[in-house]
Formats: structure tokens, C-alpha cells, sequence
């Protein structure tokens, strides 16, 4: 029998789960601890292979210092009913992909470091152009 995918809705609450944790530098280990469960639970948890049921969300959010309502953030919109304003606007969740991946993490942290704004803006725009250029030899 073949394995059935993860629910949308659920991969991206086990993202935001995760992103938050790795923002606390808060290990698996440290919120299955918490939360008395197994680091492989988190982990099915994040991946979203496990649904987190409302009660235990409730305490994850508690545990990781967010209202429940930021684990579904840029949630994607599901087919059956009404999208919801601003559907047609780009998705934010590239950018929650991102910070979730521990180079991402480590790029935004180091980066809200640099105290001079100037210094920021310059950074950035060092970025862009290196991210053009190679766009367009492609």
C-alpha cells in the first residue's frame, strides 16, 4: 500500500513549528522533552507525517513563546471553499522555507546584528546584483 502524503495545512505547521524552534535554538530533543514525547515525534510532527492535534499546538505555542495563529501564517489555501483576500498576491511561504533551513536561520540572525542600517542596505543590494548576474548568464 502506498504511503499517503502529508496534508498541506499539516507539512506547513510542522515548518513553522520547527522554524520557531530553531529560532529559540531549542533542540528536538529539548521541546519532546517539554512536551513529554520522543524526538522522533517532533520530528513527524515537523515534517507534518504526524497531525498536532489542538490541545497539543496550544502547548507548543505556550512552549515556544507565539500565538497559535503564527504556525498558520502563510498557510496555503486548500480547494472547496473561498480563497481567502489577497489569494492572488505571491505567496510568502519561500520565505518560511527559508528561515527554516538552518543557513537561512543563520544568514537573518548574523544579518539583524549589523547595527548600521546603511551597512544593511548596502548588503542587500550587493546581494541583488550577484543574484541578477547570475540569472542572467543562465
Amino acid at each position: 500500500m502506498a504511503k499517503k502524503a502529508p496534508n498541506p495545512i499539516d507539512k506547513h505547521v510542522g515548518s513553522r513549528v520547527r522554524m520557531r524552534r530553531m529560532m529559540l535554538s531549542m533542540s528536538q530533543e529539548k521541546l519532546g522533552d517539554a512536551l513529554d514525547l520522543t524526538f522522533q515525534q517532533v520530528q513527524k510532527y515537523e515534517k507534518g507525517t504526524n497531525r498536532i492535534g489542538a490541545s497539543r499546538l496550544q502547548q507548543i505555542s505556550h512552549i515556544l513563546q507565539v500565538p497559535v495563529a503564527f504556525f498558520f501564517e502563510g498557510a496555503p489555501h486548500l480547494a472547496g471553499g473561498p480563497p481567502p483576500p489577497g489569494a492572488d498576491a505571491p505567496s510568502p511561504a519561500y520565505v518560511s522555507d527559508f528561515l527554516a533551513t538552518s543557513d537561512g536561520l543563520s544568514l537573518t540572525k548574523a544579518f539583524m546584528r549589523i547595527p548600521d542600517a546603511k551597512l544593511r542596505r548596502r548588503i542587500v543590494d550587493l546581494v541583488q546584483q550577484i543574484a541578477g548576474e547570475e540569472t542572467e548568464g543562465q
